[in-house]
């Protein structure tokens, strides 16, 4: 649509699109496989000893490739170092980390928040407001939708030659409305017939991307939003389903699908890549799951054989994979020097690494236990 100033944006639809999506055999087939995924996945966290723990380095997991995708860098260590309160790397700039730590916390208030409220405009731009606090883009507006246009594009551009302009705010506050009655619609008239959950989610990821209503942060809010409604909607008990890695090696492919709904109304085209996304990405953390509860049943038979404090370690260390003698002597209550002698029968077995190369102030790394989520990355 030209707008008064030249530029042309572009004015979303409302939802449920019209005709209706198409649900033709390959997408059913592709929701069938989809949803088998997703219940295997839900079965199996109701297996994991201490699910919280799992799913707390999950979101950490998530949160980095999340973040990945916008052009902010950290790594995992980084991360749980911040959050322990330790020293950064020598050299190592807070500002991405911050920003990575700020998405787990934002998606924890969220998960936090649907005990109390469902999800609509209000949560989401709490939400916003937590993933965007002290870091970079905390000056444009942190939980308020945008009052001015924006524009999407490569560095310099500008609307008149942006890559996508989403709607002008008018139009932006009308489609908002849309999507809050949109979510709302299954619980106020659950008699009438609604597109199956996962369907739901690809539509609504896709357009609230192409409303694009924060000045900065939509990518990674829009990416909180799939998980935050999978789990809502209780097709999973616990938040274990994270987009982010497969469009991230999916990137192009992601892009053209959303420019397809956008010039051609393609919203089949659209969900059938959406779909894959959610069997491809809950098998691969069913596999991680599967590997985690096989790990910790060996490392806690290791870690028992060497004794019991060592045992008693090993359980702290799952909750503090980055830990240090001191700390670990706190929470065992012995002496430095059984501390010191706990964690070196741990590192002997190939289940901790001393990581700084010092001799004071030394790091250990429960190196076994991290592998299994950089390796699912």
């Amino acid at each position: 649509m030209p707008q008064a100033t030249g530029y042309l944006a572009y004015l979303p639809a409302p939802l449920p699109p019209e005709p209706p999506v198409e649900l033709s055999p390959e997408t059913i087939g592709l929701l069938s496989r989809a949803d088998q995924a997703l219940g295997k996945l839900d079965g199996i966290a109701a297996l994991l000893p201490n699910p919280n723990l799992f799913v707390g380095m999950y979101v950490r997991k998530e949160a980095l490739l999340s973040s990945q995708i916008e052009g902010i860098d950290s790594t995992l260590d980084e991360v749980i170092r911040f959050e322990e309160g330790q020293d950064a790397p020598e050299g190592k700039r807070l500002r991405d980390t911050e920003e990575v730590v700020n998405y787990v916390r934002a998606l924890n208030y969220g998960i936090r928040r649907l005990a109390e409220l469902p999800l609509c405009l209000r949560l989401i731009r709490e939400i916003h407001a937590e993933l965007m606090r002290g870091v970079r883009g905390e000056g444009k507006a942190p939980g308020e939708f945008r009052v001015t246009q924006n524009w999407i594009g490569p560095q310099g551009a500008s609307l008149a030659n942006a890559t996508f302009v989403p709607p002008p705010v008018p139009e932006m506050t009308t489609a908002l409305n849309n999507v809050e009655t949109f979510l709302h619609e299954r619980n106020e008239h659950p008699a009438r017939a609604h597109y199956p959950v996962i369907i739901e989610c690809a539509l609504i990821h896709a357009q609230f991307e192409t409303i694009h209503p924060f000045l900065d942060g939509n990518g990674r809010l829009g990416r909180l939003l799939i998980a935050l409604l999978l789990h809502e909607r209780r097709v999973l008990s616990q938040p274990l389903l994270y987009l982010s890695l497969y469009l991230k090696g999916n990137r192009l492919e992601y892009y053209d699908r959303l420019t397809a709904v956008r010039k051609n109304g393609d919203w089949e085209g659209w969900t059938q890549f959406f779909l894959k996304g959610i069997e491809q990405t809950a098998q691969e953390a069913l596999e991680t799951a599967k590997k985690i509860i096989s790990f910790r049943e060996q490392a806690i038979r290791t870690a028992s054989s060497l004794g019991s404090t060592e045992a008693k370690l090993l359980e702290f260390l799952f909750g503090h994979p980055l830990t240090d003698i001191q700390t670990a002597q706190k929470h065992l209550e012995v002496s430095y020097n059984t501390s010191a002698g706990a964690i070196a029968k741990l590192a002997n077995a190939n289940l901790v690494r001393e990581i700084t190369g010092k001799q004071r102030n030394r790091i250990f790394r429960f190196t076994a236990y991290l592998e299994l989520f950089e390796e699912s990355a």
